[in-house]
């Protein structure tokens, strides 16, 4: 890692200023920016993006010198959005869990920066992630679901994800199960505590 990480931050809750996930996201980057003087961040809200179309999967898919001018267009996004993981030394995903699993906000980003010979490629024993050396923090809470559950299919789902890109270094911030565990939130606030600082 940097001496000056770069944090990639990203929200997905659609209950905005309210969501658990997101307050603790935010929490989860001060910490890290307390621990890494320097450190940068950009943030990204992710119920703005759409959900992929036939039209923006066949611009993604085309090579950048082969787009026409309408994909040149459409592409921006996944570009851009790829330029920013690409670049983020720390990626730090607030994923509620919702019907239990991944909002359709972090499917929507994950559909558009999983891209074949930019993100992973493919050999001759299977995918290989192209995003290696970076660490995930994954933020994910719930009413209902207890994480690692037999019923939580967000967090398997994202770590599997994640994986795929080639990060494997990821750390899990366990807020679920909150109508169950009212301590949930402060027990995960003393987890970020303690992640950041190691």
């Amino acid at each position: 890692m940097t001496a000056s990480p770069r944090i990639l931050r990203l929200d997905s809750s659609a209950s905005g200023a309210s969501s658990v996930t997101s307050n603790l996201n935010a929490l989860l980057v001060e910490t890290l920016l307390a621990s890494n003087p320097g450190a940068t961040v950009v943030h990204r809200d992710l119920t703005e993006l759409p959900v992929l179309n036939a039209d923006r999967f066949a611009a993604n898919s085309t090579p950048t010198g082969e787009r026409s001018v309408e994909q040149r267009e459409l592409a921006k996004l996944s570009d851009a959005l790829i330029d920013e993981l690409v670049a983020a030394d720390i990626v730090v995903i607030a994923a509620p869990i919702y019907n239990f699993g991944i909002p359709g906000a972090v499917k929507a980003w994950a559909d558009l920066v999983a891209r074949a010979s930019v993100t992973f490629t493919y050999t001759e024993t299977g995918p290989q992630g192209l995003l290696t050396g970076k660490k995930a923090y994954v933020v994910s809470s719930s009413g209902g679901v207890e994480l690692g559950s037999e019923m939580d299919f967000a967090t398997p789902h994202l770590t599997l994800f994640l994986n795929f890109l080639g990060i494997a270094d990821i750390s899990l911030v366990d807020a679920g199960g909150l109508i169950a565990n009212p301590n949930k939130v402060a027990e995960a606030e003393n987890q970020i505590r303690s992640l950041a600082s190691q």
